[in-house]
């Protein structure tokens, strides 16, 4: 396998709670994962935000990033994204502003426009807000790129006088601000303000090549970015063998099955778990499991990076980002991840050479 065009490789956290696992104990697994990348070269470790479902903890990112800056030395850390309707711009400037001064040059800030969670999660996230937040995402957007930069905002009041307003009050730098989406709305919003963007590839994939034909052919250079830069998502799991690869995947499979068909959702199975219920979803359930399934990379590690290797070529970007979605079996720690990390070590070992250059 040739690797001389090997994207660089990062990683998307959801911080998974399978059966009988406390927060606690998912969120010590995910740590473990971050720590890992981190040693094995990837370049950027990022954290969703998603809200009241059993099989996630990732609520706040900022809180789970300042954990993973404090335990490595390299990565990036970053938001995957900050859902901005559920947010004051304000205070997601004075979070990420806080976290730059914490790691220097290492913080992403990705912002999405979709509330991740249901309608009365959103209503109680949005209590101190308004319900046109998502109407004005993209004056917030600029809001934020303006408070978290040196020189900060400026307000002026009808009677002339101006009021200047900081995230911090002396930043020496800003973190880098992504946009984040599914749709073309996304696409064109991040190409308009001259901003990086990331396509959510691993929810569905579905509108993935016109949403970067829209961003690529649409892009305004920047005081930033000079020229559209992209990466996206991809769900992966890589084992030792392409047995023990699939069978970390069930777990996942069945949750996405779960979300798209509206069942209750439960936290995440383990293998063995999702094993013995194999007849328990109808056949249409089963057939949202392996429509699922067929966009994933999944397989050894070597089969996995050959297509990555692939899949970047394709879509002719030099950065994949991996949701390792490695299920866990019975007899696993539950405060470690092994199937995650596994996933991405040998993902990372295929494409060593590579990364190494990058």
């Amino acid at each position: 396998m040739s690797t001389s065009a090997a994207p660089a490789l990062s990683v998307l956290d959801l911080v998974p709670v399978r059966t009988g696992q406390t927060s606690a104990q998912a969120v010590a697994a995910s740590l473990s994962v971050a720590t890992a990348a981190d040693a094995a070269g990837y370049r950027r470790y990022w954290f969703a935000e998603h809200h009241n479902m059993p099989a996630v903890a990732s609520t706040t990112p900022p809180v789970l990033m300042a954990a993973a800056a404090a335990r490595t030395a390299r990565i990036r850390v970053g938001s995957g994204g900050m859902m901005l309707p559920n947010h004051s711009p304000l205070v997601v400037a004075e979070q990420f502003a806080a976290l730059e001064a914490l790691a220097p040059g290492r913080i992403d800030l990705g912002i999405g426009r979709a509330p991740g969670s249901d309608p009365v999660i959103t209503q109680l996230l949005r209590q101190s807000g308004t319900t046109s937040d998502v109407e004005r995402f993209p004056d917030h957007v600029a809001d934020i790129l303006s408070l978290v930069s040196a020189d900060g905002a400026t307000l002026r009041f009808t009677s002339g006088r101006d009021y200047a307003v900081r995230a911090t009050p002396a930043a020496t730098g800003t973190p880098d601000v992504w946009l984040l989406g599914s749709s073309d709305y996304s696409a064109r919003l991040a190409a308009s303000m001259g901003l990086p963007y990331v396509f959510a590839n691993h929810f569905s994939g579905e509108g993935l090549e016109r949403a970067l034909d829209l961003y690529r052919t649409g892009f305004q250079p920047s005081a930033t970015l000079a020229a559209p830069r992209t990466f996206l998502t991809v769900n992966a799991v890589a084992a030792p063998t392409a047995e023990e690869a699939e069978e970390r995947s069930l777990p996942n499979q069945r949750m996405m099955a779960r979300l798209r068909s509206n069942m209750p959702l439960v936290p995440l199975e383990t293998v063995e778990e999702s094993l013995a219920r194999a007849d328990d979803f109808d056949a249409m359930t089963r057939s949202i499991m392996t429509s699922g399934r067929a966009k994933w990379f999944v397989g050894t590690g070597a089969d996995v990076a050959s297509e990555l290797l692939a899949f970047a070529a394709r879509h002719e970007v030099d950065e994949v980002m991996i949701s390792p979605i490695a299920g866990s079996y019975e007899n696993e720690p539950m405060d470690a991840a092994p199937g995650r990390v596994q996933t991405i070590e040998l993902i990372a070992a295929a494409l060593a050479p590579a990364m190494a250059a990058a």
